[in-house]
């Protein structure tokens, strides 16, 4: 398995080592944990962004109709309400 070399200021590894400590893991276990939950979190984001997009494209010429004011300058026109 490919591997990763981090560097942690002294504060950064103690903080490391204590909460290890608390949860009764190794650091290595820790971090990875972390950095596999922060992973998924950004495909998440990628996911809903993704799922808004196509949404909001879907409906943009109701998006439109309902708020005018926020369309810009020059777009709607040849839309279909």
């Amino acid at each position: 398995m490919p591997a990763l070399n981090v560097e942690f200021s002294d504060r950064e590894l103690e903080d490391l080592r204590q909460i290890a400590k608390e949860r009764g893991t190794s650091m290595k276990a820790l971090v990875r944990e972390a950095a596999a939950a922060d992973i998924a979190r950004h495909r998440a984001l990628q996911e809903g962004a993704e799922a808004f997009r196509r949404f909001f494209s879907a409906h943009a010429d109701e998006f439109a109709a309902a708020f005018p004011e926020d369309e810009p300058a020059g777009h709607g026109a040849g839309r279909v309400a």
